[in-house]
């Protein structure tokens, strides 16, 4: 098999561990702060690009859009149309690969992805297919984490046990996508204009014991190193990541509060 569709296999089983929907709820607002910066409005067409569990579709679905949402993974397909079906949106879901969309050229008014077309391993795939499906003039709005403040930091800690990504492929990190430079390079050539702005994202709990209790249960990484780590060398990780949580911790008042940079990105598609 080929070493990408391994690894993606490998990712549809990871992603499907813990409940994405805790973790969905912290960054909620800014999907709906994305799909106010694309300016969308009654009746566009909207895709969704690894939608997670409908963050973004939801906000555009409000605006009165058109929605597509896609994932690589079932799992979250399962738990965004059970979601948006509960909150009474119209949104179609598809399983879809962010590197191959499933969908014709030009023909979406906005194509988004919030915090989850970064992880595909092939970043020039993803731009290209991007800007392939939508519209001249349409736009592609993402919101990517950057390497700066905690999630950057606790990634590298995980990396530091993990294993080799399988086939021993050599991936670029999802992070660069976070990185206003970078994206220039990937959108050189098929963006007319970009609007890049660097903004936080905020995690608190009422202790650190809390907050590492919280990643256990949802961060998908972590949860699939607990399963592959020996007992002691997980107990490891843990104690590291406790210690990276009291170091990068911004509260004064006894709570756990983490900060992480993400790059929201507007792309005006330059016209052919």
């Amino acid at each position: 098999m080929d070493p990408f569709e391994r690894l993606k296999d490998a990712s549809k089983w990871m992603w499907s561990l813990g409940d994405y929907r805790d973790v969905a709820r912290y960054l909620q607002p800014h999907a709906e702060a994305l799909a106010v910066a694309a300016d969308i409005r009654p009746g566009m067409d909207v895709l969704d690009v690894a939608a997670g569990n409908g963050n973004f579709a939801i906000a555009a679905a409000q605006r009165g859009a058109h929605v597509i949402a896609t994932d690589l993974t079932p799992k979250m397909i399962e738990l965004g149309r059970a979601r948006t079906a509960a909150e009474g949106f119209d949104i179609d879901w598809q399983e879809a690969d962010a590197e191959q969309l499933p969908f014709p050229d030009d023909f979406y008014d906005v194509v988004a992805s919030v915090f989850g077309a970064m992880f595909a391993p092939r970043p020039e795939r993803v731009a290209a297919e991007l800007f392939r499906v939508i519209k001249p003039s349409g736009i592609v709005a993402m919101a990517n984490y950057s390497h700066a403040g905690f999630l950057g930091s606790f990634t590298d800690l995980l990396l530091k046990y993990s294993l080799a990504p399988p086939g021993g492929a050599q991936l670029p990190s999802p992070f660069e996508w976070g990185d206003p430079a970078e994206v220039r390079r990937r959108f050189a050539g098929r963006a007319s204009s970009l609007r890049l702005e660097t903004r936080t994202v905020r995690f608190a709990f009422p202790s650190v014991d809390v907050g590492f209790a919280f990643w256990e249960r949802t961060n998908p990484p972590l949860m699939a190193l607990k399963t592959m780590l020996p007992p002691e060398r997980y107990e490891e990780l843990r104690a590291e990541g406790a210690s990276l949580m009291r170091s990068m911790n911004v509260a004064t008042d006894g709570r756990l509060v983490l900060d992480s940079e993400y790059l929201s990105v507007i792309a005006l598609k330059t016209r052919r």
